[in-house]
């Protein structure tokens, strides 16, 4: 890298760390007493007992059957921390992935098996007499037989059939992380989802209240003969407006709230709220080119690959080897008591090897070898195509964290020059400088302005768990 380019990135970081500050107290005055002191409790001792609480019911056919169990009887402020803790704990894709990796896992103790022989224990009791004939009397006859088996030599196919179930285990195991991270995506995604509906609901508050006390001051001066009505009819207007945005984000909360909750699969009568306030969720430090090559080294999607072809490459082995020839050995060991017939058990055993060999079967084999070689050109090509995708993810996340970032230090700058005009509107109008317009201008780039400072955190957050995730750090996990 450049000494300009080491410029650039060492700038954005000391911006960042400028402003990496908590932001917007307000949200957190606004949560009721009853959902701090749930908070307290979450993060306190009581942490696992609460995080058990939301755990849904272990029964996964069972549903609601009456209107009372479907009704939300308790709303818990959870962290983001909280949250990943439960999604990855009751999230049903990620359980899936784990019964598949325990079915790989077996499939492997079921291909290592062959490395050991077989034994086999047969018995029979027989009873033979005449019939409705008549004639002697009835005997009765105990067989048995022991016999063992062994592959000494498959041409390769045995270990081939290991190494293929060892190399799938590795990819369901792959698997399992790659899951974890897109569901640790997720909850980050609809955590800031929810954070900024709240925040819309805090903002559209505060909006309220300023649209009533400007209809206060405009009532007021009407009162006092100094004002018009017109002025009143418009602080009436901007209220009403003011009041309409409030009951729609109070909507998007509800609606995130529940989306939320179905993420996590909490149980039916509990909603979640955000406890954390909304602020910088931290810094990036790397370089973008440090940030690729560990991409290329963490990502679980290239090992996959890598895992795939080797699957293809011991698939051709297998078929191969069905040309090679098979040998086996097997002993046996037999013994015949018949009774009552003044005979001891008569026994006897035998040992012997047999060895095959398949002299043409129409080319299957080699078939099922050329399928294994295409499987192998298409795992290496899906490869390389995963590895340039790999690489433009990393770079436009990274590239939106930049932006993002100088978006919040601007949305800063641009809300304290809102509030300060709105001071500067209100002082304007009270002394009959000014006019209710400019006030309720005012009060509109204030409402945005906090608005576009929200936004703007929020998506410097998502980029950075986009990022996050794309470079699989500790910090994604």
């Amino acid at each position: 890298m450049n000494f300009s380019l080491f410029l650039v990135h060492s700038t954005w970081v000391a911006v960042a760390a400028a402003i990496l500050m908590p932001t917007l107290v307000k949200s957190a005055d606004a949560a009721t007493p009853t959902e701090t002191q749930q908070a307290q409790s979450i993060t306190g001792t009581n942490s696992a007992s609460t995080l058990d609480y939301l755990n849904p019911n272990p029964n996964p056919l069972l549903f609601p059957t009456k209107p009372e169990e479907v009704t939300i009887r308790r709303t818990v402020p959870i962290t983001l921390a909280q949250a990943l803790e439960l999604a990855r704990r009751n999230n049903p894709t990620l359980q899936a992935a784990l019964f598949q990796l325990q079915r790989s896992q077996s499939a492997v103790r079921e291909a290592q098996a062959a490395l050991l022989p077989n034994a086999n224990l047969n018995t029979n009791l027989t009873n033979n007499g005449p019939g409705f004939s008549g004639g002697s009397s009835s005997t009765t006859s105990f067989n048995g037989q022991a016999q063992l088996n062994y592959d000494l030599y498959t041409s390769g196919n045995r270990q081939a059939n290991i190494r293929a179930a060892e190399e799938q285990a590795r990819v369901d195991e792959l698997n399992v992380e790659n899951q974890s991270l897109i569901i640790g995506l997720n909850v980050a995604t609809q955590y800031y989802n929810l954070q900024g509906a709240d925040e819309q609901v805090r903002i559209n508050q505060a909006a309220v209240a300023n649209a009533q006390a400007s209809l206060r001051d405009t009532q007021a001066r009407l009162l006092a003969g100094v004002g018009t009505q017109f002025d009143v009819l418009q602080a009436q207007v901007n209220l009403a407006n003011a009041q309409q945005q409030l009951t729609i984000a109070i909507s998007q909360q509800q609606i995130a709230r529940r989306q939320f909750g179905t993420l996590l699969s909490l149980p039916q009568s509990i909603d979640v709220t955000a406890a954390e306030p909304v602020r910088i969720a931290g810094l990036w430090p790397q370089t973008l080119e440090q940030t690729i090559v560990q991409a290329f080294q963490n990502r679980p999607e290239l090992p996959q690959q890598l895992a795939q072809r080797n699957i293809a490459e011991q698939q051709r082995r297998q078929a191969l080897s069905q040309l090679g020839p098979q040998i086996g050995v097997t002993g046996s060991y037999n013994f015949l008591d018949r009774f009552d017939d003044n005979i001891s058990v008569t026994d006897g055993y035998s040992v012997g090897a047999q060895a095959s060999l398949t002299l043409f079967d129409g080319g299957a084999a080699r078939a099922r070898a050329a399928q294994s070689r295409a499987n192998i050109a298409i795992a290496e090509t899906q490869f390389a195509s995963q590895r340039d995708q790999i690489r433009f993810d990393v770079e436009q996340f990274y590239f939106q964290l930049q932006s993002n970032l100088n978006n919040v230090q601007t949305s800063t700058v641009a809300l304290e020059q809102a509030r300060e005009a709105l001071r500067i509107a209100r002082l304007r109008f009270q002394a009959g400088v000014g006019t209710q317009t400019e006030v309720i201008a005012a009060e509109n780039d204030l409402t945005r302005a906090e608005g576009n400072r929200v936004t703007a955190i929020l998506d410097y957050n998502r980029a950075l768990a986009n990022l996050q995730r794309s470079v699989t750090s500790r910090a994604a996990r």
